[in-house]
């Protein structure tokens, strides 16, 4: 890290007024996650607990306590003498955070081509793609990841595991930020829009082998770009 890095202040549009009713570090610690998650925070920039402080008029306490949070949730990094860094993008991560998420969302497809879909899942999916559509048409992509989030978490909730959600979502954001950079041009957004549509379609049939073949192919698109993404973007990875 550069000791003449700049110092960034959280973007004010990510700045809630605290809810007093609410733990304070809590809503802290969410608004500097979704930041960092958006690149409005970038991978190697420092973050002071200090100018935290000072943007919601929070003592150091819950400060400190959003800090430790995001630290153990791997989206900030300390180093002795020389402050707190968002954390940089790192290969085997995003790597390892792909293969487990394709594994459940593949085991999570076979299930739901065996159980079949309830209506409102079906209903909520095919108004979700309904969305896709017209933001294609459209052509702003910056509701995609929200739409995006929304089709795989309606599947995963089809399951009816409660935990299955957090687990996707918590490997989800291993993969955020490089999805970020990636979500640059309609016609990759136009091909994962396709993806979901040929995921449904499958799942609908009770078509396994396809289910299988479309979730893995839209989960390991991420993975394509990653070469192409490290070499224009190196200061926001990790060496490896």
């Amino acid at each position: 890290m550069s000791k003449r890095a700049k110092v960034v202040s959280l973007p004010r549009k990510y700045v809630q007024k605290i809810d007093p009713y609410r733990p304070a570090a809590e809503q802290i610690a969410s608004s500097i996650k979704l930041a960092v998650l958006e690149m409005s925070l970038k991978p190697g920039q420092i973050i002071s607990e200090t100018e935290i402080g000072n943007v919601y008029g929070a003592s150091r306490t819950p400060v400190r306590e959003a800090f430790t949070w995001l630290r153990d949730q791997g989206l900030i990094v300390t180093y002795p003498s020389r402050g707190n860094f968002v954390s940089r993008l790192s290969i085997p991560q995003i790597k390892g955070a792909q293969f487990a998420r394709e594994s459940l969302e593949v085991s999570i497809a076979e299930l739901l081509c065996d159980e079949g879909l309830s209506g409102e899942t079906v209903h909520e999916i095919e108004a979700n793609l309904a969305s896709q559509d017209e933001m294609l048409k459209s052509g702003n992509g910056t509701a995609f990841r929200t739409l995006d989030d929304n089709f795989h978490l309606a599947l995963a909730d089809a399951v009816g595991h409660p935990r299955i959600c957090d687990i996707i979502q918590k490997e989800k954001a291993y993969l955020d930020r490089l999805r970020v950079l990636s979500l640059t041009s309609m016609d990759h957004i136009a091909e994962l829009v396709k993806d979901h549509r040929n995921i449904f379609d499958a799942i609908q049939s009770g078509d396994k082998p396809a289910a299988r073949q479309h979730v893995r192919l839209h989960l390991r698109r991420v993975l394509s770009t990653l070469s192409e993404l490290f070499e224009a973007h190196r200061e926001y990875f990790d060496d490896y």
